[in-house]
């Protein structure tokens, strides 16, 4: 695998309401950089995972977006960190190793396939003059 230029970006202002915590609600992305991190280096992976303070997704935490240059960036929403970690990484890894992004999408875990909020296409190679 070619983990190039790969950033996974997790939205850590993403809230979920939480009727059993004291203000009603929980940050899942504070946890799910944490522990996606940890996960990808205990596989030796260089993938970095990049908390950010908002991906503009507010209705469908917790948020992660794949980029890299000169590929597509996917935005997936809805991700938990107890039942997705795993298929992040597999995603991650799939999103490394093709030459522009795009996974098929029968190759995609499910929570990618539903979780999909946008792919935003690369910007254009800029000329040097």
């Amino acid at each position: 695998m070619s983990e190039g230029d790969l950033t996974i970006h997790v939205c850590t202002a993403c809230r979920r309401a939480r009727a059993d915590l004291p203000d009603g609600y929980d940050q899942p992305g504070l946890a799910l950089a944490e522990r996606l991190a940890a996960q990808l280096a205990a596989k030796g992976s260089t993938i970095p995972v990049l908390p950010v303070e908002c991906l503009a997704v507010c209705k469908r935490p917790c948020t992660i977006a794949l980029s890299a240059d000169g590929k597509w960036t996917y935005l997936i929403g809805d991700l938990d960190t107890d039942t997705h970690l795993d298929e992040i990484v597999g995603a991650a890894e799939a999103y490394a190793a093709s030459a522009n992004g795009i996974v098929p999408w029968k190759e995609r875990p499910q929570s990618f396939r539903k979780g999909v909020v946008a792919r935003v296409p690369p910007l254009p190679a800029r000329q040097q003059g």
